[in-house]
Order: C-alpha cells, then structure tokens, then sequence
C-alpha cells in the first residue's frame, strides 16, 4: 500500500498515457474498432459515437496525466477514472465476451489499473488519517 501511494504519480502517469491512445478512435474509428475489438460498426451513427468515446476516454487518460502532477486533484481523478475503467471492464464482461481475443488486453490493463487505484485510495485514506506512516 505504502509503494502505490509513493508512486501513485508514476501510476497515474502510465495509464494516463496508455489511456490516451484511444485518440486514435476519433481520427480512424473503424480502423480502431477493428484493432480493439476485431470487429467494426457500419453507418454515420456508429462513426459519431465511436469519435465521441474515443474522445471521452482520451479526456479520463489527460486528467489522469494532469492529476499525476496536481496533488490535490488526485482522488477526484482516481475516482473517475477508476468508474470509468470498472465500466468498460463490466460491458464487456457482460455482453461482449466474444470481443476478448482482442479486447482482452485493454481489461487485464484497466483491472490492474483499477486495483492498484483503489490500493491507492484505501493508502491515502489511511495516511490522511495519520493511521500509518510512510
């Protein structure tokens, strides 16, 4: 616990950057549906909505790179992007098991995300509350 709240800037860092990548669904959504899932979506509806969560998870990747530099964001950060992984993670879970083969790597990198997350916020919570020392 006391190494993911040491190193929590380096954390957020990381899946900031990797979370990032999703730019690459606003640019070329097909070709990014087809890399991540192995499949694609047809019509200009799928074309908006693709761009658009490609551009929302690139936003959670950019507040975790701004929050790995401003302290005082961090939880606020942690939480969100945390919520934001735990969804993705469950959707596919749920409905779209048939997407693992390719998508497989993208949830064991958001569960490891998550887990040290949430290790991260049960550390700080405890250090804030003078319960153990660094």
């Amino acid at each position: 616990m006391n190494w993911t709240v040491a190193q929590i800037k380096w954390i957020m860092l990381i899946s900031g950057v990797l979370t990032c990548t999703m730019f690459y669904a606003v640019i070329a959504p097909q070709a990014a549906l087809r890399s991540f899932f192995g499949d694609g979506l047809e019509g200009q509806l799928a074309e908006i909505i693709v761009r658009n969560w490609g551009a929302l998870i690139t936003l959670v990747g950019a507040i975790q790179i701004y929050g790995a530099f401003k302290e005082n964001s961090r939880t606020l950060i942690v939480v969100i992007s945390t919520i934001s992984k735990l969804v993705f993670v469950s959707l596919v879970m749920v409905y779209g098991r048939q997407y693992l083969d390719k998508a497989g790597i993208a949830v064991v990198i958001d569960v490891s995300v998550v887990i040290l997350f949430i290790v991260y916020l049960i550390g700080d919570r405890l250090k804030n509350n003078k319960l153990y020392k660094l």
